[in-house]
């Protein structure tokens, strides 16, 4: 079916790997490699609060036994691991945010736009996406894993080796400073900060100065202020 499934009845251009149990992830594991077919694999955990999407091109990045779960390389039968009328978690919002991972990589993938996470994950416990390229690994118990190593590196053996050019950034001088605009530095001098608040990591340029208030000259007749109702009769009647 991968190999003469597609409208052409030619190889398709991708798989999606949607299953849910890791048995059927091996199969489809195996027969991507051995078939050099890119694929994507996807999954949720037991409990329903994370999940992941892996991309996986056969010899270039890690296939799925090359880092398989504890299951797969202890080799227990995840059979024994299900308890008897026990179903496993399931949450449509992580299922659904999972599937939106998977159906957005597979149109960046083949309508050639963005860049396809070679592995994206999620964790809803804490609304954390990690993301990682996984290397295929050289002690991968996959046959058809290995054979598509080495053809992929013999494949970079013969690649023309690019020679990477110095690029040297040119100095920018400004000529002309038409606006009078200058750089000063945040420490250039002290502010008065209880005249004026700013946010933090914000500095004035400079602060205006407290008007100066010239002292009153006393009038001669300041002193008089005190003099008593009697003495004040006397002058009246002196003038």
């Amino acid at each position: 079916r991968i190999k003469e499934g597609s409208l052409t009845d030619g190889p398709v251009d991708l798989v999606l790997s949607c299953v849910d149990n890791f048995e059927a992830r091996m199969a489809i594991n195996k027969a991507c490699n051995e078939l050099s077919q890119t694929w994507f694999e996807s999954g949720v955990s037991e409990n329903a609060v994370s999940g992941h999407i892996q991309f996986i091109k056969p010899g270039e990045t890690a296939c799925f036994a090359c880092a398989p779960p504890l299951v797969v390389a202890s080799n227990i039968d995840e059979k024994t691991l299900k308890r008897d009328g026990v179903c496993a978690a399931s949450l449509p919002t992580t299922m659904g945010i999972v599937a939106g991972f998977l159906v957005q990589n597979t149109l960046k993938y083949l309508l050639k736009f963005g860049q396809v996470s070679m592995y994206l994950g999620y964790n809803a416990m804490l609304d954390f996406f990690p993301t990682m390229n996984m290397k295929p690994n050289e002690s991968c118990d996959e046959y058809f894993c290995l054979k598509r190593q080495e053809e992929f590196a013999a494949e970079l053996k013969a690649r023309p080796k690019v020679k990477e050019e110095k690029v040297v950034e040119d100095e920018v001088v400004h000529e002309d400073n038409e606006w009078g605009i200058s750089l000063v530095s945040e420490d250039a001098g002290e502010t008065d900060s209880s005249s004026l608040e700013v946010a933090s990591g914000i500095s004035v340029a400079y602060t205006v100065p407290a008007p100066q208030v010239e002292a009153e000259e006393e009038s001669p007749d300041a002193g008089n202020s005190q003099l008593s109702l009697e003495e004040l009769m006397n002058q009246m009647k002196s003038m």
